[in-house]
């Protein structure tokens, strides 16, 4: 369910806002054109949102700015409190992709940024499958997230991380769960939904699914 990775996150809560601003070299083609990228997804929200992985709240506060209502979710406490500093009137809570408080009703989109690939293939299509249960008609799920194209680019970047000697990006590379673009694909649309996605840096695509 990505818990694994809970104790990570729990250590780098203090440190995230500026990690996303890119002074770490390793992580800087990660995060490039972050602010942009989460902008682009709240531009995609619509209706009541739901948000997976909230983190610190950058997302949130772009959603919550257009005047939508936002239901948060995310598993560790340290972030949450972050996200509250900065939004005390957003309604969020403790949970997961897999686990979490069902709304009170339906909601129109389901958003979420750098956090799907903590989960494994199989855990991917059961929150897929959850997905389509939230949303209502025509609802959509707007991810971004890091997605490799094919097996060449996965290949290309990581040769290209040991080259750089970024050996905490490695790390990550070869312990989460970065999907094949094809492979996401297929999982939405055999839980009934379509698909696009588009990329916005190396290592980042945005993708849309709409409820079918």
């Amino acid at each position: 369910m990505g818990r694994e990775f809970l104790e990570v996150f729990e250590e780098w809560a203090s440190s995230y806002d500026e990690a996303v601003t890119g002074h770490d070299p390793q992580y800087r083609d990660v995060f490039e054109g972050y602010d942009t990228i989460l902008s682009e997804v709240a531009q995609l929200s619509i209706g009541k949102v739901m948000e997976f992985g909230v983190g610190t709240g950058n997302l949130t506060e772009k959603i919550v700015a257009k005047g939508l209502a936002v239901v948060g979710v995310e598993p560790s406490a340290p972030m949450r409190q972050l996200a509250k500093e900065k939004l005390p009137q957003l309604e969020l809570f403790e949970g997961d992709f897999l686990d979490y408080p069902l709304p009170k009703e339906q909601v129109d989109t389901i958003v979420s940024t750098y956090a799907f690939h903590h989960l494994t293939k199989e855990e991917k299509n059961i929150a897929i499958t959850k997905f389509h249960s939230l949303l209502t008609d025509g609802g959509r799920v707007v991810f971004a997230d890091t997605v490799y194209e094919d097996k060449q680019a996965e290949k290309l970047i990581k040769q290209e991380a040991s080259r750089k000697e970024y050996y905490d990006l490695l790390e990550d590379l070869n312990r989460e769960y970065y999907p094949y673009l094809e492979e996401l694909q297929q999982l939405f649309k055999q839980n009934g939904f379509s698909f696009e996605a588009k990329q916005r840096n190396k290592f980042v695509w945005l993708f849309i699914a709409k409820k079918q």
